[in-house]
């Protein structure tokens, strides 16, 4: 238990940040479209800022991180999200609401690169994968608490009330990191200038392609995870207009989704000894690519409501799988640049790909678009698992256990 410490402290610590991320973003809708009225586009625009703002910040934010304290970062942008949600509380016009929520997804920007690199620090490499699947659990858990708190207190109080709650899981979050290690060296912190940061994509760049492998890995990872976006983006049009269900039908099945979710998380817990990375990576990708390929093909509640518990369910494996991959191979010194340009990559092809598909929908009926996507992703993904398993690159996905029963 005493090695086990600070892994449980820095989970209690994302796991609260995670629920209190869940409770904002129910919470958000709900004022978005009440200050201005009604108005749809206003609340379809909070799903832009995000990625628009990780293209504006990411070119930078690793070299940033890098070279500084990672647990500071996450302190300091779990307390600044913190104020900036409790400034919510006075938004009487959405110029300013939404001047705050840029400034949230800057903080966002800063904190994925810092707190990935920081908890593979914190985690030692032999627990990495037991710790990804309790991170699985609760990130699950907090997709189905999250949204009950907040409609609970928006019910009982109102909106910009459950903010301020809000705002307190992220307090609680950065009162528990407190409790853990600054175990970064003391280095020289050189100026953020253009030079060093083109030194630094260059760094990457040539790391990814000497490790090619690794980043197709982790770049076919994103790929599902952007094919997803984009039919996620499209899941209400597609399941009301197309399969023609009920929005009390969707809210159901969401529900459904996060207990799935939950379930496949918890079976992880109890598997994990007996799992390998790669199997992980390989049977929660798979298990997926049906998911979606079920969902494009539904014509009934039933059918739909398959492919989400499918999808909920597998979905722990493969993060937790890729997440594990990701910290045993890329070199803990560059990972914040690294993950900062995975992130700009991922967000560029987001917003590219998905006002494509926006445009495509008004020549091609969405049902013909969202079955083409899901017949990609799994032809992709059948030829992922057949280069994962390859035993030529068996190495990539040992762990230290395996490493010690091969020496001996």
């Amino acid at each position: 238990m005493k090695e086990w410490k600070n892994p449980i402290i820095l989970l209690i610590s994302l796991s609260s940040a995670h629920i209190g991320s869940f409770v904002y973003l129910a919470a958000i809708n709900v004022l978005v479209y009440k200050i201005t009225d009604g108005s749809a586009a206003a609340v379809a625009g909070l799903w832009v800022i995000s990625p628009i703002i990780n293209m504006m910040t990411k070119l930078w934010t690793g070299s940033f991180i890098d070279y500084r304290s990672k647990k500071k970062i996450v302190m300091i942008t779990y307390v600044l999200r913190a104020l900036l949600i409790v400034t919510m509380f006075f938004a009487t016009n959405i110029t300013y609401l939404y001047l705050i929520l840029i400034a949230l997804s800057v903080a966002q920007s800063f904190f994925v690169p810092a707190s990935v690199t920081y908890s593979t620090m914190i985690v030692p490499v032999e627990k990495r994968k037991k710790f990804n699947t309790f991170r699985s659990v609760t990130s699950s858990s907090a997709f189905i608490i999250g949204p009950a708190i907040a409609g609970v207190f928006i019910l009982l109080t109102t909106v910009e009330v459950t903010l301020l709650l809000t705002s307190l899981f992220f307090v609680i979050a950065a009162l528990f990191i407190c409790f853990l290690p600054d175990v970064d060296k003391k280095l020289e912190i050189p100026r953020l200038t253009v030079n060093r940061v083109k030194e630094d994509f260059t760094l990457v760049f040539s790391f990814l392609k000497k490790e090619k492998y690794v980043s197709f890995v982790y770049l076919g990872y994103l790929f599902l995870v952007i094919i997803a976006y984009i039919m996620d983006a499209q899941e209400v049009a597609f399941i009301q207009t197309v399969v023609g269900l009920s929005e009390t039908d969707y809210s159901f099945l969401l529900s459904i989704t996060g207990i799935g979710s939950v379930g496949g998380a918890l079976v992880l817990t109890m598997m994990a000894n007996r799992l390998s990375i790669r199997s992980m990576i390989a049977c929660g990708m798979f298990m997926m690519a049906i998911g979606y390929v079920i969902y494009s093909l539904s014509t009934s509640f039933t059918a739909v409501m398959s492919s989400f518990i499918l999808l909920g369910f597998f979905n722990s494996f493969l993060n937790a799988g890729a997440l594990t991959f990701y910290q045993n191979n890329i070199p803990v010194e560059m990972m914040g640049r690294v993950t900062s340009i995975f992130q700009l990559l991922q967000s560029m092809l987001q917003v590219g790909y998905l006002s494509i598909i926006i445009l495509m929908t008004h020549l091609i009926p969405l049902k013909n678009i969202i079955i083409t996507l899901s017949l990609l992703l799994f032809a992709f993904t059948c030829l992922y698992v057949v280069v994962i398993f390859r035993y030529s690159f068996q190495r990539y996905f040992t762990e230290k256990g395996e490493e010690m029963s091969a020496d001996e």
